[in-house]
């Protein structure tokens, strides 16, 4: 006996895949994620955004994430991922997308840019997935930071408590010298 659609379930899976594009999520993190064909996934996303969607490779490096100013961003977004994980029950995707928008509200509410795309989050949790990375804890903040599985991590110092040299210029370029000063 074939296989009926359900009506309810490719509703969920549009919704889901128009959230998505909303968060503008590459369209492989929707052919992924999303059950619907390629081509449904092309006419939803040209009808969303008005343009077909950006073609290329994801990014497929770890090392990415490692570098000082994506290390605390993608610290606190798998901070969030993680707790959200073990409070609810909800698929991995729904606990992206609900990360996600935590990290943006989180890096607006100081205003700092967000460093990472929905399709760079969705990456790093597949890393995760992949144990191509894991999460150690700072020595002295004693925060959780995102790091290579097979790095030693026993004096391990974050991002924050030891700022890189050029991290003062990064901070230089977001703020005014008057936003500076009130700093």
């Amino acid at each position: 006996m074939a296989k009926t659609k359900s009506i309810v379930d490719e509703a969920r899976q549009i919704a889901l895949a128009t959230e998505l594009i909303q968060l503008d999520a590459r369209l492989q993190v929707l052919e992924s994620e999303v059950h619907l064909s390629r081509e449904r996934l092309l006419k939803l996303y040209k009808e969303l955004k008005g343009k077909s969607p950006p073609k290329g490779m994801l990014p497929f490096s770890t090392d990415w994430f490692m570098t000082w100013q994506p290390n605390i961003h993608s610290s606190l977004f798998m901070n969030i991922y993680r707790q959200i994980m073990n409070a609810t029950e909800i698929e991995p995707i729904e606990a992206i997308i609900r990360a996600f928008r935590l990290y943006r509200d989180q890096v607006a509410a100081v205003g700092m840019p967000d460093v990472l795309s929905i399709t760079r989050a969705w990456r790093l949790v597949k890393f995760f997935e992949a144990n191509m990375l894991a999460m150690t804890q700072c020595r002295e903040c004693e925060g959780h930071y995102v790091v290579h599985p097979y790095d030693l991590t026993d004096r391990y110092v974050c991002g924050l408590c030891h700022m890189p040299s050029r991290a003062g210029k990064t901070r230089q370029a977001l703020f005014s010298n008057d936003e500076l000063a009130a700093h």
